[in-house]
């Protein structure tokens, strides 16, 4: 038999049916708390997050053909003429991602403000600044008048 071991082998019979301890100077703890105290240690901080980066997925650069930018500049001197009306349009562009290679491809609609062509930006009401040299598609009521001119309206 071990020793410290009572004859009938229920070491803790002697105290098992005492009342629960109730301390009269600390307040018992919140549930919460108490749950608190078992959840589990990130020993690798930032880990989790790295491999989360690692997994996003991103579009690379796309490269227009020919008659693809021969259209979109189509577009552009088009709006030029009708920048002052503010027409609304849907610009679809390229937006490099600023943690890896690659970006999403992101689609602003709205009313056109400006187009600074020294600067290659089309700004829009909202204060959206879109590079022009992102931008891969442009769609609005405004280009319906390039069909009668035998241009592309789709980009």
């Amino acid at each position: 038999m071990e020793e410290g071991m009572i004859q009938d082998g229920h070491r803790y019979d002697d105290i098992i049916n005492l009342p629960r301890h109730i301390s009269a100077v600390h307040p018992p703890m919140p549930v919460a708390d108490r749950a608190a105290q078992f959840m589990p240690f990130a020993a690798l901080t930032g880990f989790g997050d790295a491999i989360e980066e690692t997994g996003r997925l991103t579009d690379e650069r796309p490269e227009l053909e020919e008659d693809a930018i021969e259209s979109l500049d189509g577009k552009l001197q088009y709006l030029r003429e009708r920048v002052g009306n503010h027409p609304e349009i849907s610009v679809t562009y390229f937006k490099p991602d600023v943690r890896k290679a690659g970006g999403a491809y992101v689609t602003a609609a709205g009313r056109i403000k400006k187009i600074d062509f020294y600067g290659r930006v089309l700004v829009m009401e909202d204060g959206t600044g879109i590079p022009m040299n992102s931008v891969v598609g442009m769609e609005g009521e405004v280009f319906s008048g390039l069909e009668g001119q035998g241009r592309d309206t789709q980009s």
